[in-house]
């Protein structure tokens, strides 16, 4: 079984009693806000949603991890590895992404683990390219993009809902310098 621990976080793969915590935070109108269409999700649709992550773990050798605090055992929400493949435009790449309930924002917890999962990307699954896909406007994934040192690659146009998204790449070389 895939862990990693940070300072502060434990990045695992998904438990039961994930789902009740997982549901509200996608339930959360704020967190929700710049996915997709910002629809929340239901219970059910968290529970498809975790069972597709954990799907793509045993299909990709990668995947979202559950992210929980290290001093508390709470789950503070999501990040890891998936293949966008509801954006054509990036469909063959891998991308980080991340999300958190809101009681977790501001504290530094999306880039502590997304750090943790880039590096376990780069040098652990030997992946040469992550990207990162965000809407334009979303100044808190693209401040955490940043400290990623991710760079600017495009924007594209999300093929159903229509509005902007900023594609943000690192290599391994540029990760490594």
């Amino acid at each position: 079984m895939t862990e990693i621990r940070t300072p502060r976080l434990i990045l695992r793969r998904w438990h039961d009693d994930d789902l009740v915590p997982m549901a509200e935070i996608n339930a959360d109108p704020d967190v929700m806000r710049w996915v997709d269409d910002g629809s929340v999700l239901d219970p059910d649709g968290t529970a498809e949603a975790i069972e597709q992550w954990e799907e793509e773990w045993d299909e990709e050798g990668f995947g979202l991890f559950a992210v929980e605090l290290l001093a508390s055992g709470e789950l503070a929400g999501f990040t890891g590895l998936s293949v966008p493949g509801h954006l054509p435009e990036v469909a063959s790449e891998v991308a980080v992404s991340w999300r958190f309930g809101t009681p977790f924002w501001g504290q530094g917890y999306a880039s502590e683990a997304a750090q943790a999962t880039l590096e376990f990307a780069l040098q652990d699954r030997g992946l040469d390219r992550v990207i990162s896909v965000c809407r334009v406007g979303d100044e808190a994934s693209e401040n955490v993009i940043r400290k990623l040192g991710m760079v600017p690659e495009r924007v594209i146009t999300h093929p159903v809902h229509g509005f902007a998204l900023g594609v943000h790449a690192i290599d391994l070389t540029e990760y490594e310098a």
